[in-house]
C-alpha cells in the first residue's frame, strides 16, 4: 500500500473489513456516515484509493442519486 492520508486509511480499513465481512456494495454517503465523514470527503477520496489500495478492487458500479461502488478483496 502506498502513503495514504488518515481519511485515506480510515476508508480503506473501512471497505477492507467489510469486504471480508461479504458486502460487495457501498456508497459513499452510507461510508461517510459509518466514519463520520462527509460524503464529499469520502467521494472525492475514492477514485485514489481505487489506484493506491492493492488489496481492494474498487470499481464505480453505478450512478442513480449517488454513486455505488462495487468493492472485491484482492
Amino acid at each position: 500500500m502506498t502513503e495514504l492520508t488518515e481519511e485515506e486509511r480510515k476508508i480503506a480499513a473501512y471497505l477492507h473489513d467489510s469486504a471480508a465481512r461479504g458486502e460487495r456494495y457501498f456508497r459513499a454517503r452510507n461510508i461517510a456516515d459509518a466514519l463520520g465523514l462527509s460524503a464529499k470527503q469520502v467521494g472525492a477520496r475514492l477514485p485514489q484509493l481505487a489506484e493506491k489500495v492493492e488489496q481492494l478492487d474498487i470499481e464505480k458500479w453505478s450512478r442513480a442519486r449517488s454513486t455505488t461502488l462495487k468493492v472485491t478483496p484482492e
